[in-house]
Order: structure tokens, then sequence, then C-alpha cells
């Protein structure tokens, strides 16, 4: 499983990408498209891109959890 850090760069490019080929049609977006679903797959263990997406955002948020400190159930002490 990929850092959290990777992670979040490349759901960040995923959708920046993919927002920008559903309004421009060119071969290099369609390509880098297809490159960052590929790597969030291989990254994730998962085969399809919603997958990829549930699990690296599942990861992220899990690593935030222990930056802040959080006890088992999520909660969030506050001094």
């Amino acid at each position: 499983m990929a850092h959290p850090a990777v992670l979040a760069r490349l759901v960040e490019e995923y959708e920046t990408v993919a927002q920008l080929r559903a309004d421009d049609r060119q071969e290099p977006l369609r390509q880098r498209l297809e490159d960052v679903v590929y790597t969030l797959c291989v990254s994730t263990g998962t085969r399809d891109v919603d997958a990829a997406l549930a699990s690296a955002r599942e990861r992220m948020a899990a690593a935030w959890l222990v930056d802040v400190g959080a006890d088992a159930d999520g909660a969030v002490a506050i001094a």
C-alpha cells in the first residue's frame, strides 16, 4: 500500500485530469487519465477506479486520525 501522501497526490491528480478530460478530448489527457487510474489501482491493490479511490480515501483518513492522535473509535481528544 502506498504512503497516504502519495495516495493524496494521485487522488488529486485523478480528479483534476478527469475534470479536464470531461471538457477536452485530447489524447494526452486520455492517456494521463489511464496512467493515473492504473497507478491508483496498483497502489491500492484494487482493479477499478471507484474501488481505488475509496481505498485511497480510507487510507488517507486513517492516516489523518493517527496524525491527530485519535483513539480506536476515531475520537480526538481536545486539550
